[in-house]
């Protein structure tokens, strides 16, 4: 194959979710209810914390940062995705393809890496409150974002690096937006490097955030198993749980979708899969982290001028 002559492809064509006619419309409406439910809820709980002086703290300073994440990480997809739905062909160049993937790769990696600083800071405050102040400071908190965001853009260089290297002979990209694996498939050189680099990415962002998830949680259930109100206990599961199916949701969909070996996963199911970590859990999480929190409805209820907020 690489002897053949192939033209350079200078711009792509995103097949889209679906090639359904009949689907188009209601999964426009859809991603678009999903967009503005997602922007709204990101931006608002990014000025929310910002002008509620008894929300400056770790804890809301590490979900202000996931809130901005969120909303650039669906703000790089969605737009584009939704351009699929209402027009027959959606053409991206070769500069905005690339451009796309870079940013993708760089804020899904952030997130991951800042729910597993997010868990780590539940895990001080509750196993060790006595040192909270000291362990999570401002210095530390801001060293810790600065680190998730460095490993996202250091990542994501990675992927471009490789990627360019590449010459595409075939233009329509099987998904709805410009992924690693959709891109890979089009390539008429070999893409052995890629595959090793991205899935040695892959596996470094996904399990090692995941298992400092699953540890912080772990000591902080073993935590709460000691609280000796039935109530409090019931309270504080809760809010877990919700924490944690969010994590689940988010590193499942991504695990399946990059985890897999290319001779195995299907990109059909791969695009329903990453419709969760693109658009479903950037949506869902200011209602999970924010929006049961009586802190953040305090100060919502203080900000609108109410005195009584149910």
């Amino acid at each position: 194959m690489g002897e053949r002559n192939h033209s350079r492809v200078t711009e792509f064509i995103l097949a889209g979710l679906t090639d359904k006619p009949e689907l188009q419309l209601p999964l426009f409406l859809l991603f678009l209810g999903i967009y503005v439910l997602t922007v709204l809820g990101n931006l608002g709980m990014i000025t929310l914390i910002g002008l509620s002086s008894h929300l400056h703290t770790p804890m809301y300073y590490l979900l202000s940062s996931l809130s901005f994440i969120d909303f650039c990480h669906s703000t790089v997809i969605t737009p584009k995705m939704l351009v699929n739905f209402v027009t027959e062909k959606n053409t991206i160049s070769y500069a905005e393809c690339m451009t796309q993937l870079f940013f993708f790769a760089a804020f899904a990696i952030a997130e991951c890496h800042m729910l597993a600083a997010m868990a780590y800071d539940r895990y001080v405050a509750i196993c060790s409150p006595l040192l909270y102040n000291v362990t999570m400071s401002t210095q530390v908190c801001s060293w810790m974002v600065v680190g998730v965001y460095s490993m996202g853009l250091i990542c994501a260089t990675a992927h471009i690096v490789c990627m360019v290297r590449l010459l595409f002979c075939e233009a329509i990209i099987n998904h709805y937006t410009c992924d690693l694996y959709p891109l890979l498939e089009l390539s008429c050189s070999s893409t052995f490097i890629n595959e090793v680099v991205g899935l040695c990415i892959s596996a470094f962002n996904i399990l090692v955030p995941t298992l400092t998830i699953l540890s912080s949680y772990i000591f902080i259930i073993a935590s709460i198993l000691r609280i000796r109100s039935s109530e409090g206990r019931a309270k504080a599961f809760s809010t877990c749980s919700s924490h944690i199916s969010a994590v689940a949701l988010f590193f499942g969909s991504l695990a399946f979708m990059y985890l897999q070996p290319t001779s195995v996963s299907s990109m059909d199911q791969g695009k329903v899969s990453s419709v969760f970590y693109t658009t479903v859990v950037p949506m869902l999480n200011p209602l999970i982290y924010s929006l049961r929190n009586k802190d953040v409805k305090i100060a919502l209820s203080k900000l609108l001028g109410k005195r009584n907020f149910l």
